[in-house]
């Protein structure tokens, strides 16, 4: 029971952290943590945009008789989670796709009840570990990823070349806990991975102090 619960507040937790969809890490500049990302700043704010108008307007249309939950990463959009009829599932896609900015819609929702507070909180669990994971293997840029667990179904978002996606599916995979995987990446080729890189580099080597005059 003590595991369950403190299982439950680590979930808690987590879902704090990462309520923008994207779980970000980096280095340290002057006491602050680096953000870094391969999307812009702008597209950042769009997706995040996207999720905040989604989600309200879903959750109010169909209140009890479903859970679905909204994520967009550069401006694709997921809807995972459940619906108690299919016309919900299906009336959903329809609001969602004619939403300003949405670039593309994968809807990944399962008919059925609502899932409970304990399922969700061990799919969050489970999305802490595979992120901590990803966090800790080398050349998988989790800054540029977006990991979602519905029912132990890991829906995977981001940004990623070929070997980078074929790499972190695999890591995913394996995880204990994980039924399947799903993977919605944009892949952008290497030439393309570097450029983003230099230039989120440059953008995260600025100062986050402000200038001091004599």
């Amino acid at each position: 029971m003590l595991r369950w619960i403190n299982a439950v507040c680590l979930a808690l937790i987590v879902t704090q952290l990462t309520a923008c969809g994207v779980f970000i890490v980096g280095g340290m500049v002057g006491g602050a943590t680096i953000l870094a990302d391969r999307r812009t700043p702008a597209v950042q704010a769009i997706d995040l945009g996207i999720e905040l108008e989604a989600n309200s307007q879903l959750s109010r249309k169909f209140g009890d008789n479903a859970h679905i939950v909204v994520v967009s990463f550069n401006q694709k959009v997921l809807l995972i989670g459940e619906a108690k009829e299919e016309s919900i599932k299906n009336q959903a896609s329809a609001d969602v796709k004619v939403m300003k900015n949405v670039r593309s819609l994968f809807n990944e929702i399962i008919i059925g009840p609502n899932s409970t507070f304990g399922a969700r909180a061990s799919d969050s669990y489970l999305a802490s570990r595979i992120k901590s994971q990803l966090v800790f293997t080398a050349d998988i840029p989790s800054n540029s990823m977006n990991i979602s667990v519905e029912g132990g179904r890991v829906y995977l978002m981001g940004m990623l070349s070929q070997e980078e996606a074929d790499k972190a599916k695999q890591i995913v995979s394996k995880v204990n806990g994980v039924r399947q995987v799903f993977a919605f990446f944009d892949i952008i080729s290497e030439a393309e991975k570097q450029r983003l890189e230099k230039e989120g580099k440059a953008r995260t080597s600025q100062p986050d102090t402000n200038p001091t005059s004599n």
